[in-house]
C-alpha cells in the first residue's frame, strides 16, 4: 500500500509537506502542492481514514451504541437516525459490546447516541467532560455535552393499566424487562404507582414476573400463569416481544387469549398487527425517536444548546384485551 512516505520520496520533499499539500494547507506553494497531488494520483494513493480523522479531528461518522442487536425493535429507530444523519452529511456505524466504547475516547466518531446499559453514567460523564458530544436514550444525565431524548414510559404504563382496569380486570400480572434497563424500570415504577392508586377503590391482585425483553421471557411467564390459573387474568408485558412469546406458549394450552388471558404489550412492533387476536399495545414513533436523537446530536456538535426531549405515546386497543 502506498504511503505518504513514498510520495515524499518521489517528490523530494518532507512527509509533513506532503501531508500539508494533500490536506489543502496554504503552507505549501500551489506549484509544490500540484506536483505532490499528481504523484499521489500516479501512485494510486488512498488516504487512511483513521489518520485523516485524527488530523482533521473529525470523521463524519456517528456511533449508535446498542445493548444488543436481537429482536425487531431497532430497525425503525436506526432508520430514523440514518435518514437524518445523511441529510447533515454524516454516516452511521452501529456498535455493541464494551470493547466498542473505545471509539469515543479515540475520537473515531464525531458523536454518539447511546441506548446501551453497558455504559455507566460515570463513564459517559467522563467523556462529556473532555468535549465528546452524546445523546442518551436510556437514562437521565445533566451535562452541557449530553442531550436526552427519552420515552414517556410513565404515560405508556399508566395508559396500559387504565385500559385493563376500565375493562374490569382485577387480577393483573406484570412481565418486567431487564433489571438494568432504564425503560423497564421506569415502566415498573409507573405500574406500581397506578396499581396502588386503584387499590384505594378496587380489590386488585397484582403480581410481577421477571422478564428480559425477549420471547423466552414471555413463554416462561405464560408457563407460570398457567400453573396458578384460577380464572381470567390480565397480563401487561413491558415489550411486545415478550407478549409474542406469551402468545406462542398459550397456543399450545387450553387457555384462550382475549377470553381467559388478556394481554397488552409495549412498542407496537410491526408483527403485532398480524397477531390473532390483535395485540393491544402502547405505540410511539421509533423512527421519530431516532430522527430527533440525531437532530439533537448535530446541534451539540455545532455547539448549540439542546433541551431534554420526550417521545409521546398512545394506546392501541386490540381484541387481546376484552371486558370481563
Amino acid at each position: 500500500m502506498v504511503s505518504i512516505k513514498d510520495i515524499a520520496k518521489r517528490a523530494g520533499v518532507s512527509i509533513s509537506t506532503v501531508s500539508y499539500a494533500l490536506n489543502g494547507s496554504p503552507k505549501v506553494t500551489p506549484e509544490t502542492a500540484e506536483k505532490i497531488r499528481a504523484i499521489a494520483k500516479e501512485l494510486n494513493y488512498v488516504p487512511h481514514a483513521g489518520a485523516r480523522s485524527l488530523k482533521k479531528k473529525e470523521s463524519s461518522l456517528i456511533g449508535v451504541f446498542l445493548s444488543n442487536y436481537s429482536g425487531v425493535f431497532y430497525g425503525q429507530l436506526l432508520q430514523g437516525i440514518s435518514e437524518t444523519l445523511t441529510n447533515f452529511g454524516y454516516d452511521l456505524i452501529v456498535c455493541s459490546g464494551e470493547r466498542s466504547h473505545r471509539f469515543i475516547p479515540e475520537r473515531r466518531i464525531d458523536g454518539s447516541i447511546i441506548l446501551d446499559s453497558s455504559f455507566s453514567t460515570d463513564e459517559l460523564l467522563s467523556y462529556a467532560n473532555v468535549g465528546h458530544k452524546i445523546i442518551v436514550l436510556d437514562r437521565e444525565i445533566e451535562h452541557p455535552n449530553i442531550g436526552q431524548v427519552l420515552l414517556d414510559n410513565k404515560a405508556g404504563s399508566t395508559l396500559a393499566i387504565d385500559y385493563l382496569i376500565d375493562n374490569g380486570h382485577r387480577k393483573i400480572y406484570l412481565v418486567t424487562g431487564p433489571k438494568d434497563s432504564y425503560d423497564s424500570n421506569k415502566r415498573v415504577e409507573a405500574v406500581r404507582q397506578t396499581i396502588n392508586h386503584y387499590k384505594s377503590n378496587f380489590q386488585i391482585e397484582y403480581y410481577e414476573i421477571e422478564g428480559d425483553f425477549n420471547k423466552t421471557s414471555g413463554e416462561l411467564a405464560a408457563k407460570k400463569i398457567i400453573g396458578s390459573y384460577d380464572g381470567p387474568v390480565a397480563v401487561f408485558c413491558l415489550n411486545d416481544e415478550m407478549a409474542i412469546g406469551l402468545y406462542d406458549y398459550l397456543q399450545n394450552s387450553d387457555l384462550i387469549i382475549g377470553k381467559d388471558v388478556h394481554v397488552i404489550g409495549f412498542d407496537n412492533i410491526e408483527i403485532t398487527r398480524y397477531t390473532n387476536p390483535r395485540l393491544a399495545t402502547i405505540d410511539y414513533s421509533k423512527r421519530k425517536w431516532g430522527a430527533l436523537a440525531a437532530e439533537q446530536l448535530i446541534k451539540l456538535i455545532n455547539e448549540e444548546k439542546v433541551e431534554r426531549e420526550c417521545i409521546y405515546v398512545t394506546l392501541i386497543t386490540g381484541e387481546s384485551v376484552r371486558r370481563v
